[in-house]
């Protein structure tokens, strides 16, 4: 395994921001993770690990260890009565695997269709959107133990999965390296419609829509919100949703709405966040007085979605910082919720 020395980092995010590694290695298998984990130990130096970098910021400095970016591919699947398993390494492009997925007529992640990044990124935030998340799929994870410097394997349960979160960003950030990913999917089962948009757009059809035609779909919204990657789209230079739906208590919920009616305003209901006592970070956002377009130097908001903060072009981390803060701010001092950023933030003090 090569390491190198020095590498600028913004490349390998989709924000396009990020200072250099002061070393950097790429692993494409378990050994070569272990050797890179042991560098790192040997030279007592920080340890970071990068996957597809869609779901991080890297401050202007940079790292000042090793990043590791975890590159091991391959995809195994097999079936299991109803169910078809599918063993996906972590340095798998997490959208490539769901189009086989639902190429297979595979259930369960179709609504995970178009986000960007790696498998190996997918269980450390639990990552969902309309209406699905992966902790409903993942049956186990393969991944290094740094602490007991031994291979191992996690049940779904041992993952501690949580809203956006699980033991990888939590409890034992920093200790586990995830190798591989083994998910569970329905073969043959219909797909999730608990999104809204899907249920308006497929209200009419006579029979169950298929897996590809929903998958299709969600792409298309992500795409209108400019949170699919496209090549020349400058709302898709972002790390995509900024901020995570507040989940509330049943009291701050009644203090929020009440707030709101207050003011002649509702709050939107969205079944699928209800439950939990979730409301729009994005509504919130937009009416603490950030439209969609918002910009504060070279770091704005999506003109297409709320909740995507983006960099215009030549955006610092600190930019970013900066306009992350002045919403944060404004959102609790409006409503009295406080907004958790989504993405990692990667060398920041």
């Amino acid at each position: 395994m090569i390491i190198q020395e020095n590498i600028p980092l913004a490349p390998f995010t989709t924000l396009h921001i990020g200072g250099p590694a002061r070393f950097f290695a790429e692993a494409r298998s378990e050994n070569e993770v272990l050797e890179a984990v042991e560098f790192a130990k040997a030279s007592a130096l920080p340890l970071f690990v990068l996957g597809g970098g869609s779901n991080l910021l890297i401050a202007d400095s940079g790292w000042p260890g090793i990043v590791l970016r975890v590159a091991t591919s391959g995809l195994n699947s097999g079936v299991s009565g109803s169910a078809a398993l599918f063993h996906v390494g972590a340095g798998h492009e997490w959208d490539a695997f769901v189009a086989h997925a639902v190429s297979e007529n595979c259930a369960g992640i179709e609504c995970l269709s178009g986000i960007p990044g790696s498998v190996g990124g997918t269980p450390v935030q639990n990552v969902g959107a309309y209406g699905q998340e992966v902790a409903n799929t993942i049956e186990s994870i393969r991944a290094l133990d740094t602490k007991e410097n031994r291979m191992l394997t996690l049940s779904n349960a041992d993952c501690g999965f949580r809203y956006r979160s699980s033991i990888f960003n939590t409890t034992e950030r920093g200790r586990f390296i995830i190798l591989g990913v083994n998910y569970r999917l329905q073969r043959g089962g219909p797909p999730s419609l608990k999104y809204a948009d899907l249920q308006r757009y497929f209200a009419d059809a006579q029979i169950p829509p298929a897996l590809a035609a929903v998958r299709e779909v969600v792409r298309q919204i992500r795409r209108s919100k400019g949170m699919l990657l496209v090549e020349g789209d400058p709302d898709s230079r972002s790390a995509g949703s900024f901020f995570k739906n507040p989940v509330l208590t049943k009291h701050e919920l009644e203090t929020l709405v009440g707030r709101a009616e207050a003011r002649g305003l509702k709050i939107p209901a969205y079944p699928a966040l209800e439950a939990q006592h979730k409301v729009s970070a994005a509504w919130l956002v937009e009416h603490s007085g950030f439209s969609k377009g918002f910009r504060m130097g070279d770091a704005a908001i999506s003109t297409k979605h709320a909740l995507a903060l983006v960099n215009t072009g030549g955006a610092r981390a600190s930019d970013i910082v900066e306009l992350k803060d002045a919403i944060q701010q404004r959102v609790q001092s409006e409503w009295g919720v406080t907004l958790e950023p989504e993405p990692v933030l990667v060398g920041f003090q």
